[in-house]
C-alpha cells in the first residue's frame, strides 16, 4: 500500500523513546520531517545517535512536561507548520492509591494531564490557522486493564485519551482529527524489562502468543497519520493481539 500524507512536518512528543525513534526513521523514509522532543541531554544524544546516520532530516527540541517555558520555546522553534502530532510522552509513577504521597500525585497529574491539555490547545490553534492537522496519542492497554500499582498511570492515560477524543469531536469539521492507539506488550522501552522478567507469564495472556515489535507499531502509527486512515477520528484503537478481549 502506498501511503499519502496531508502534511510534511510532525511534532513527536517523548521523542527519545525507542518506539518514537523507530517511527521517526519511518517518517523520514516517507518524506515527513519529525521534530522530536527530549527532556535531558541523554535523550538528545540518543536521538542524534539513532537518526543522524540516516541523513539528518529531523529536528530535536527540549520539552519538559510541566515546564511552561520549555513549551513556549518549543512552539517558537516549531513555527506555524505542524501538520501532525504523535504523543508518546508519559511520566513514570507506580504506587498504590492508598499509599501514594499527595504531593507526588498532584505533580503527576499536573505534568501529564494539565500540561498536556495546554500543549494540545496551543498546537490545535496552530493547526486551525492551516485548516488541517492530525493527532495520534499513544496510550496503553493499561488504560482499560490495569495491574496493581498502575492506577495513576492508567488514570492519566484515560484523561489524556478524553482530551484527544474531544479534539476530534470539536475540530473534525475544520479538518483536524485525532485518534488514540492502545498498544499491548512491546519489547521496547519500559515494557522490555518487564517482559524479560515475566515474558512467559505475559505471553500466555496474548491469544496470538507473540508480542508486538517496534517496527509493526511504528508502521501502524504511520498508517494512522496517512490519508488512508482519515476515517478514524475521536476513537481508541487497541493493538494487543487480543489480550484485552480475554477474561
Amino acid at each position: 500500500m502506498i501511503l499519502n500524507f496531508q502534511g510534511k512536518k510532525a511534532l513527536v512528543l517523548g521523542g527519545s523513546c525507542d518506539l518514537a525513534l523507530t517511527l521517526a526513521a519511518a517518517m523520514m523514509a516517507a518524506g515527513i520531517f519529525p521534530l522530536l522532543t527530549f527532556r535531558s541531554e541523554e535523550g538528545r544524544e540518543k536521538i542524534d545517535a539513532r537518526l543522524s546516520p540516516l541523513g539528518g532530516k529531523y529536528g530535536a527540541a527540549y520539552l519538559d512536561f510541566g515546564d511552561r517555558d520549555s513549551l513556549t520555546s518549543l512552539l517558537a522553534q516549531g513555527g506555524d507548520e505542524i501538520d501532525f502530532v504523535v504523543d508518546f510522552a508519559q511520566g513514570d509513577f507506580e504506587g498504590y492509591v492508598a499509599a501514594a504521597a499527595e504531593a507526588r500525585v498532584y505533580q503527576y497529574f499536573n505534568d501529564n494531564v494539565s500540561f498536556r491539555a495546554e500543549l494540545l490547545k496551543k498546537v490545535a490553534r496552530i493547526m486551525l490557522k492551516r485548516g488541517k492537522g492530525r493527532f495520534v496519542f499513544i496510550s496503553s492497554v493499561a488504560a482499560g486493564r490495569t495491574n496493581p500499582g498502575q492506577g495513576f498511570y492508567a488514570a492519566a492515560k484515560l484523561a489524556s485519551e478524553a482530551l484527544y477524543r474531544n479534539l476530534g469531536l470539536e475540530l473534525g469539521r475544520k479538518g483536524i482529527t485525532a485518534v488514540t492507539l492502545r498498544p499491548g506488550y512491546i519489547r521496547a522501552g519500559r515494557g522490555k524489562a518487564y517482559l524479560e522478567a515475566h515474558g512467559e507469564e505475559a505471553l500466555h495472556l496474548v491469544p496470538t502468543r507473540r508480542f508486538l515489535t517496534e517496527g509493526e507499531v511504528a508502521e501502524t502509527i504511520l498508517f494512522l497519520l496517512s490519508e488512508s486512515a482519515a476515517g478514524f477520528n475521536a476513537t481508541e484503537l487497541t493493538m494487543d493481539g487480543g489480550m484485552t478481549a480475554c477474561k
